[in-house]
């Protein structure tokens, strides 16, 4: 009796070492990246001529988008790395990059003190975490797919949005708590650079705790010769599922990009709502989100992923000009239309790590993944702030939203072409 007992600590003890190692660098990438989108307006500011702040706001989020040209570069680098060296080995430099990104940028100098390099320093470090935000997701999901019970795995996909959704939460709490701590000069002269330098730290933690993970049995069950194998006829071969991945990521990317990371910014900035309130308002629908996600995850593996993915898709379909249109001039509206939207995106943020590392073999799981994921997110993801934004200024929101709807079609019509993968065996 006593032999099983700790063998149950044991196996609880290293599941928690798994979804902390997991889920906190996870956070680390998820937070690096949304605190630029949050802390926009202070960033042109500071980093780029004050000749123009309009123009200044839409360099800083061109470079927002430029940082996704680097992530299929990562994606494939750190797929390459995941799938032939090991997917632990991946994790573990892909957040180390990723911190070194959110350094640059903490410590840059401003704009009146190094002139353009300034601008240059920025777009450098957002191409290197562009690079480690490429190779972070697949890996971390590969990795967690890997390890998680098959009868549970849907649930546990759902780590890798919570615990993204914590960073992104953290640094959202961080920026509402500077702003009511400090003065207009205060956060303009450094307090923006604070969330950054939190970052770098952070990073360096999840590094530590990633670097006493174990591999996964898949993985290391594999031969000699298979990860030796070309990966370029792999790909070829897997193609129709890189598509599928592309087909399920575009509506998603968008939407939730729109509603989950921009919308603050977007209503302080366009709809001209306080700031401060703006944050707490994306800090309520957050905390919904995190609540909708294990939800999605258990009920996919009780009725299947492809439901949940089609309830995910057209349920923001459906929803997304209503909400918009219910977004005008207050801080409860957003918190309301960025509640409800994403309760739907939840759906199918929450399984499909699980879905896109069910559609692969061990050989070519984390590159068939990371490759044309990142493409995807690159191309749709990472323009989706400025076209908004640009559409907005010029009075075409509407057509913006159209577009934001017919991404989320093609989600929808992809949900159709992919095989139930609810309990797929993930050793082959």
């Amino acid at each position: 009796m006593t032999t099983i007992i700790d063998q149950q600590h044991a196996s609880r003890a290293a599941t928690r070492k798994t979804l902390l190692g997991t889920g906190i660098g996870n956070a680390v990438e998820w937070y690096d990246w949304a605190i630029y989108a949050t802390f926009t307006p202070f960033i042109a500011s500071q980093l780029f001529s004050k000749a123009d702040p309009a123009s200044a706001v839409l360099s800083t989020l061109a470079i927002f988008a430029v940082g996704f040209v680097a992530r299929p570069v990562g994606g494939f680098l750190f797929g390459w790395i995941g799938d032939r060296i090991g997917r632990k080995t991946s994790m573990t430099l892909a957040v180390g990059l990723a911190s070194l990104g959110s350094l640059m940028i903490g410590v840059a100098p401003s704009f009146a003190t190094i002139g353009v390099w300034a601008s240059v320093l920025l777009l450098a470090a957002r191409l290197i975490q562009g690079l480690a935000h490429g190779g972070e997701l697949p890996s971390s999901q590969t990795y967690l797919s890997e390890v998680a019970p098959k009868e549970k795995r849907g649930l546990w996909a759902t780590l890798i949005y919570t615990s993204g959704t914590v960073g992104i939460l953290a640094g959202t709490l961080l920026g509402a708590i500077l702003n009511m701590s400090l003065s207009a000069e205060a956060m303009n002269a450094w307090g923006w650079r604070v969330p950054f330098l939190v970052g770098a730290v952070m990073g360096l933690y999840a590094l530590i705790m990633r670097s006493k993970l174990h591999e996964t049995e898949a993985f290391e069950g594999e031969t000699a010769s298979e990860k030796r194998a070309p990966i370029w006829p792999q790909i070829v071969q897997y193609r129709k599922q890189a598509i599928q991945v592309i087909g399920l990521t575009v509506g998603l990317t968008v939407i939730y990009y729109i509603w989950g990371v921009v919308a603050p910014s977007y209503a302080a900035t366009v709809l001209k709502i306080d700031r401060g309130e703006t944050l707490w308002a994306s800090v309520i629908a957050n905390i919904v989100f995190i609540g909708a996600l294990p939800f999605w995850g258990k009920l996919s593996d009780r009725i299947g992923r492809k439901k949940v993915l089609w309830a995910g898709a057209a349920g923001s379909a459906v929803m997304h000009f209503p909400m918009t249109w219910l977004l005008k001039d207050s801080a409860w509206q957003l918190a309301v239309a960025m509640s409800v939207m994403l309760i739907f995106i939840a759906a199918s943020a929450a399984i499909v790590p699980a879905v896109y590392a069910e559609l692969f073999p061990t050989s070519i799981r984390t590159i068939g993944v990371g490759v044309p994921y990142s493409i995807c997110v690159a191309l749709f993801g990472g323009t989706a702030p400025y076209l908004q934004t640009w559409l907005g200024t010029i009075g075409l929101s509407q057509l913006f939203n159209l577009y934001a709807v017919a991404l989320l079609i093609v989600s929808v019509l992809f949900v159709f072409t992919i095989p139930e993968t609810k309990g797929k065996d993930l050793t082959h």
